[in-house]
């Protein structure tokens, strides 16, 4: 007859996982002798051995009891099942261990790698952070919301960036949101940006620009919430020479 302190011993294990185990059901706990202790035998022993085995072998301790208890054809089906839950699990592991990784990257872990392109050349084009930060915030949830959508607008936004013209629209524009809602400056804006939507729309490759649903538009636009007096002078703009 033995300790509980032996029997760790004996079995590798320490005492608290042998009172877990007692807790568990596993292993049956031994009656108290004369001085109040608890004594095992080399069955004990035994069985506490296979409990840490199975344990090791990341078998749940739910199912511990069931596969000391099987016979042979069950416990080979179930060892087949939990080995298949263990394979589920290090394949989650694997893509969580993955995504850590592309934290690194900062927030490109958030958009998509064509969207994380075009925020990369508005930056060396020289836009105002805030406004990268606008764009990448419409990505964010255009991607969540219309992610087929997004991805058509994406390969037009990369497209466009790399027109000279559009840059120079891109950066007045940008440089535009500290402007005041009466400066002139913003009427030529609008209209060299509708000159070259049109040009880009009947140009020789026939090019159509994506379309967004109006709902969502309108879902992005009040999302970000970024705009200024001067902005909604051009959206205005915009509009009345779109009627005219």
């Amino acid at each position: 007859m033995i300790t509980i302190g032996q029997l760790a011993r004996y079995a590798g294990v320490t005492i608290k996982a042998v009172r877990v185990y007692h807790e568990r059901g596993l292993l049956p706990e031994p009656a108290r002798d004369s001085s109040g202790y608890r004594r095992y035998r080399a069955e004990d022993a035994i069985n506490l051995v296979k409990i840490k085995t199975l344990v090791r072998a990341g078998v749940p301790l739910a199912r511990v009891k069931q596969l000391l208890t099987a016979n042979s054809d069950e416990f080979a089906a179930a060892i087949a099942e939990i080995d298949c839950l263990l394979a589920e699990r290090a394949e989650e592991i694997r893509r969580t261990r993955e995504q850590i990784a592309e934290l690194g990257c900062g927030e490109r872990l958030f958009v998509s790698t064509d969207v994380a392109e075009y925020l990369d050349r508005l930056q060396h084009l020289g836009v105002s952070e805030r406004a990268v930060q606008m764009e990448r915030d419409i990505w964010i949830l255009l991607q969540s919301v219309a992610p087929e959508q997004a991805a058509e607008w994406a390969t037009d936004k990369l497209d466009a960036i790399s027109d000279p013209q559009f840059q120079t629209i891109y950066l007045d524009y940008d440089a535009a949101f500290d402007w005041s809602p009466d400066d002139p400056r913003l009427v030529d804006l609008a209209n060299r940006t509708r000159r070259w939507q049109t040009a880009r729309r009947t140009g020789a490759a026939g090019r159509t620009t994506p379309t967004l649903d109006p709902k969502l538009t309108r879902l992005v636009s009040e999302s970000v919430g970024i705009t200024s007096p001067a902005w909604e002078q051009l959206t205005r703009i915009a509009k009345r020479a779109t009627v005219e």
